[in-house]
C-alpha cells in the first residue's frame, strides 16, 4: 500500500577518479532534497550499493556547518546496503549526483530492477545532475531502455567539458541518454532546470537540487 510519505535516496559509494582524485556524492544534491523532504513530513532513508559511509566529493563540502548540514553529514555516514532495502515501503526513489555515480550505480542489477519496478508501479523515480546515470542500464522486460522516448535532462556534456572532467568519465551522460533514445532537454550551463515526464523527474545540475525535490513532492501529492 502506498503511503505517499516515504522517499528512498540512493547515493554513490565510488570515491576515486581514474587520475586518483577524490570524488563521490555532490553534497548539496543530497542535503537540500533530504531537508526539503523532511520539512514536508516525509520519511527519508538513504542507501548505497554497499552501505556504510558514503564518499563525498570534497569540492562540494560547505565551508560552514550548521545543524542541518551536520545532520546530513551524519546520515551519509550510515547508509543502508541496497540489499537490505525493502523497496515496496517507499513511494519515490531519488538519485543525487556527483561524479562517483557514473562509476557504480549503472552496474547494479538490483538497482536496475528497482528502477523498473518503481516506473511500472507508477511510483516516482527522480534524479539530479549525474544521478540519471543510474537509469542508463535499466531496461524493461522487453529489453527496451527505461529512458527510451522519455523527456529528461542531466548534467550536460557541455557542463562536463567546462568542469574539465569529460576525459575522466566512463561515458558522457547526455550522449549516453541520447543513444538510449531519451528525449534530452538541456538548459544553459548551471541554470536551474527540471524536466517532468509522468513519474520520471530529472534535474540538470547542482543548481537544480531544490527544484527537483519540489517536483518530487508535487508528484507525490498528486498520486
Amino acid at each position: 500500500m502506498k503511503t505517499h510519505n516515504a522517499i528512498l535516496l540512493v547515493v554513490t559509494g565510488h570515491d576515486q577518479l581514474p587520475n586518483q582524485d577524490q570524488t563521490g556524492l555532490w553534497f548539496e544534491e543530497y542535503a537540500i532534497p533530504a531537508r526539503l523532504f523532511k520539512d514536508h513530513g516525509k520519511t527519508v532513508a538513504v542507501a548505497s550499493l554497499q552501505g556504510g559511509a558514503a564518499p563525498i566529493d570534497p569540492r562540494s563540502l560547505p565551508e560552514q556547518t550548521d545543524a542541518a548540514t551536520a545532520a546530513a553529514l551524519n546520515e551519509l555516514q550510515h547508509t543502508l546496503p541496497l540489499k537490505e532495502v525493502h523497496a515496496d515501503q517507499y513511494d519515490a526513489v531519488f538519485f543525487p549526483g556527483g561524479h562517483g555515480t557514473m562509476f557504480d550505480l549503472p552496474h547494479s542489477q538490483e538497482l536496475n530492477r528497482m528502477i523498473v519496478n518503481f516506473l511500472e508501479t507508477g511510483r516516482v523515480v527522480a534524479a539530479v545532475c549525474h544521478g540519471p546515470a543510474a537509469l542508463t542500464n535499466a531496461c524493461f522486460r522487453d529489453g527496451s531502455p527505461v529512458v527510451k522516448g522519455r523527456r529528461l535532462t542531466s548534467f550536460t556534456d557541455e557542463e562536463e567539458r567546462v568542469a574539465q572532467l569529460d576525459s575522466a568519465m566512463p561515458f558522457l551522460l547526455q550522449s549516453k541518454l541520447l543513444e538510449l533514445g531519451a528525449k534530452f532537454v538541456p538548459s544553459p550551463n548551471w541554470h536551474d532546470h527540471v524536466v517532468v515526464d509522468g513519474n520520471l523527474i530529472t534535474g540538470q545540475n547542482p543548481q537544480s537540487s531544490a527544484s527537483t525535490a519540489q517536483a518530487v513532492l508535487t508528484a507525490m501529492a498528486a498520486a
